[in-house]
């Protein structure tokens, strides 16, 4: 693939009147749901606004249930070592908005700056002149402004709820489409059975857009390849037309015409093999024969993508631990991401046993039995916390109770700092600690350990 173009020069910034958290803020008001799928309010407030998202750079477009992030940042990752400009759109955040809106630079894309953000946000807020909108269509339309008006090679898209009515999906025609790991998840709003949410995640497909398909439930794949038929949608499935193993330490990847011997994945866990190998696929279609295997290596080596069975840092959360123990911290937060968490904390037990300790937290709107069942076995005690100021959580006791039906050694403790310093005070030399259960978790945690 020949250099992508770049999109027109950022219009001038106003001057910073107000802060983005206090913007946000406003706009949360604007509808009394968090969530309500359309596609009607963000069309409107885009069409006010000139329609950025018909002036975006070339599309990757990415929906499923898990691995969306880590395969974004792998395909980033590759991007970068070609030399291309990315920006990049996911959700939620941890520690700050800004890191939902990355913008491409000379030496890697940053989260977009509070000035242009404000800029970008009240440019939204003015256009949609008080109309119903969710906080996250307007986010998204602010995050177009951006998108359409800095200059890059490529925009990496995540969808935030579902496909069909997310409202991400209002660009006609992406350069890719991709569907990760689709897996039972927000039941209220996607459908209860795997055919209903595949069916919400394939509503990005487009006519004669390529696809590729990560593994998938029979049900899942199945909802997807009758898809892709209505509209037209070539498929690149994983098993049938890639794979991607891992083979003597190394990452296997392989096609019908192609095969190529590259590193592990930086990022941990079996399941990053899987996401490395669609987006091997992903670039393989968007960069044809300018894709190197440098690149790849780059990419597989480099790629971020924090919270995602990471292992932290020495920092501040250390000091409430004895020497040598190991932080980690995943938020993974269904059933499948569960299973492949646990399978991750295996394997690190395999290369080195050591007592195991777990610190959950939980959504309410998750189900806490399925996302802990996977971990029986692994972990010697479950240290459940709440959530701090997300009043949808789950309290520590409520979720006690719930690890103690699944038959784990449970204590319910006050804070993460306080369930840190009861494990150390159990354990007998270093120990490996994984905090885990939820993406908001996460973003305390970090905001704890001072990242």
């Amino acid at each position: 693939m020949t250099q992508l173009p770049h999109s027109a020069g950022r219009a001038r910034a106003r001057p910073r009147q107000t802060s983005s958290d206090t913007l946000l803020e406003s706009l949360k008001r604007l509808h009394p749901q968090s969530i309500d799928l359309s596609l009607g309010r963000i069309e409107r407030l885009l069409a006010k606004l000139g329609n950025p998202q018909d002036r975006l750079p070339p599309v990757v477009h990415v929906a499923g249930t898990n691995g969306k992030g880590s395969t974004q940042a792998f395909l980033r990752a590759i991007a970068e070592g070609l030399g291309k400009g990315v920006h990049v759109y996911t959700s939620p955040h941890l520690v700050n908005f800004h890191e939902r809106v990355v913008l491409a630079g000379p030496h890697g894309g940053r989260p977009i700056d509070e000035d242009f953000l404000v800029d970008c946000l009240t440019r939204a807020e003015d256009a949609n002149d008080g109309e119903l909108i969710t906080l996250f269509e307007i986010t998204t339309a602010a995050a177009f402004l951006a998108f359409a008006e800095e200059p890059a090679d490529l925009l990496l898209l995540e969808t935030g709820l579902g496909g069909r009515l997310d409202a991400t999906n209002v660009v006609k025609k992406p350069l890719l489409t991709a569907i990760t790991p689709v897996s039972i998840d927000h039941v209220s709003f996607l459908g209860e059975t795997m055919a209903e949410i595949a069916g919400e995640k394939a509503g990005i497909l487009k006519p004669g857009v390529p696809c590729v398909v990560g593994k998938q439930e029979r049900q899942a794949f199945e909802t997807i390849e009758r898809r892709a038929a209505e509209v037209g949608a070539p498929l690149y499935v994983s098993g049938r037309d890639f794979d991607a193993f891992e083979q003597h330490g190394r990452l296997i990847f392989q096609t019908e015409e192609r095969l190529l011997d590259l590193p592990l994945p930086r990022l941990a866990g079996r399941h990053q093999i899987d996401n490395a190998g669609m987006s091997i696929a992903e670039a393989s279609i968007v960069f044809g024969e300018a894709l190197t295997e440098r690149a790849l290596e780059y990419g597989l080596t480099h790629a971020q993508w924090p919270a995602r069975m990471e292992r932290l840092p020495v920092g501040a959360l250390h000091a409430l631990v004895g020497e040598g123990t190991e932080i980690w911290l995943d938020g993974g937060h269904n059933a499948a991401g569960g299973q492949v968490t646990a399978h991750a904390l295996a394997e690190l037990d395999e290369r080195l046993a050591r007592p195991v300790h777990l610190i959950w937290g939980m959504m309410e709107t998750k189900d806490a039995h399925a996302f802990i069942a996977p971990f029986k076995g692994l972990v010697e005690r479950v240290y459940t916390v709440p959530i701090p100021e997300e009043p949808n959580a789950f309290g520590s006791a409520a979720l006690a109770e719930i690890a103690k039906a699944e038959g784990f050694d449970v204590v319910a403790a006050e804070s993460v700092q306080a369930s840190l310093l009861q494990s150390q005070a159990t354990v007998k030399g270093p120990a490996r600690i994984l905090i885990c259960g939820s993406l908001y978790l996460a973003g305390h945690v970090l905001k704890l350990h001072g990242k």
